[in-house]
């Protein structure tokens, strides 16, 4: 019989059942769903109310406050959750607590009526939410054998692009004004986490087999000693970073390059035919994945698909074309959700920083929130327009996609 520590800390080898892959994806929707749904449509609503004259601004500093926020809370949180000796299991009290503290900022936002309230409430959010989302992160490392991870990442991938769609077709048909928007992506929060909490167990780690206290000195992950580790997170943020700066003017450029006239729905038809490919992708690429054993050539792969939508907008400023580049850029995407979060779990320096090591690289989730802007403005004023823009986008993911082939360690 398996010892205490070996079920908390060995490689597993026991393939997860599709209730518990349900049960993690609903936790991962509900987590995904409290962080677009605000960006997408709440804070802008809320902020336009509290400071008309400066929405524009105030919205980038919420939001860039924010993803400080969460760079700062995602490490840290996994880093304690790896030290949980509770008789729950290290991630589940974690997932619970997130989700409560989540959905405790969102309403404390949705009760403000000042920038500086709004943003305190933002921050609080993200706190709450981004110490969940290192309890979701870390099970499929601690339970999930390697030759099922890309499928497990397919369905969890998939729901993060569900949860950019879903939500915003949910406050806007479903409830009207921005208080009730707030309190049911609150609701959703708690209740969509439970599943995973309540019916699934997770591995005890006793005592005596703690990580150190966390220092500030153990979040960084030194790519010499690690250089696998380091090229896939440096992987991750330039697909992020290309990703960010393709949809960070995608309204303006509806606008002003393809001349849609309503753009504000044009933007959630390309959502909706986006997160459509990438359905259509995530599964069977992972499935490919994890038969094949291979994970680098399909980051590539990807990365080649993303570039060539981002050049589609880059040269064809009309509405089908837009169209087009939204459905290959989800095909694109959908791969790189499944195969390179599996490819990320496989080069984890210690069983025992699973979630601490896994705050870290979704560093490379949240910083390309905060570049992107400094990088995009000036390129779109003095660096040749929307052509420009995009063209920096394929050109920074298809970095991606040669810079993953420097991972040795898998294949």
């Amino acid at each position: 019989m398996a010892t205490a520590p070996a079920a908390a800390l060995a490689e597993p080898v026991v393939p997860v059942r599709p209730l518990w892959t349900a049960a993690l994806s609903l936790g991962t929707l509900a987590v995904f769903m409290a962080f677009f749904t605000p960006i997408q449509i709440l804070l802008p609503d809320q902020l336009q109310q509290a400071d008309p004259a400066h929405k524009a601004a105030a919205l980038s500093w919420v939001t860039g406050a924010g993803a400080l926020v969460s760079m700062a809370a995602n490490p840290l949180a996994g880093a304690l959750s790896d030290r949980t000796t509770s008789r729950f299991g290290r991630r589940r009290p974690w997932i619970a607590a997130g989700a409560l503290l989540g959905a405790s900022g969102l309403l404390l936002t949705s009760a403000e009526h000042t920038v500086a309230g709004i943003l305190l409430g933002w921050c609080v959010a993200q706190a709450g939410l981004n110490g969940m989302l290192a309890g979701l992160t870390a099970p499929v490392a601690d339970q999930v054998p390697v030759t099922q991870r890309a499928v497990v990442s397919g369905w969890t991938g998939i729901c993060q692009s569900l949860g950019l769609v879903l939500g915003g077709l949910l406050v806007t048909e479903a409830v009207t004004g921005t208080t009730t928007g707030y309190a049911l992506t609150a609701l959703l929060t708690v209740a969509l986490a439970l599943p995973f909490v309540l019916a699934f167990p997770d591995p005890v780690l006793p005592p005596g087999h703690r990580p150190p206290r966390p220092r500030a000195s153990a979040f960084w992950v030194s790519p010499r000693r690690h250089p696998d580790f380091g090229w896939a997170w440096l992987t991750r943020f330039l697909i992020n970073l290309g990703n960010s700066i393709g949809t960070l003017y995608l309204l303006y450029y509806l606008t002003d390059a393809v001349h849609r006239p309503d753009p504000a729905a044009g933007v959630l038809v390309l959502t909706a035919v986006y997160t459509l490919a990438a359905l259509l992708t995530a599964i069977p690429s992972g499935v490919v994945s994890d038969r094949t054993g291979r994970r680098r050539t399909l980051v590539l792969v990807s990365c080649v698909v993303m570039a060539a939508a981002a050049l589609l907008l880059a040269t064809v400023h009309t509405w089908p074309a837009t169209v087009l580049a939204a459905a290959v850029l989800g095909a694109g995407f959908g791969v790189y959700l499944a195969v390179d979060q599996a490819l990320v779990t496989q080069v984890l320096p210690a069983a025992a920083d699973r979630a601490k090591d896994l705050g870290v690289i979704n560093i490379a989730n949240s910083a390309p929130q905060v570049l992107a802007p400094a990088l995009a403005a000036p390129v779109l004023a003095h660096g040749g327009g929307y052509f420009g823009l995009y063209t920096l986008a394929a050109l920074v993911t298809l970095a991606a996609g040669v810079l993953v082939r420097r991972v040795r360690s898998v294949a």
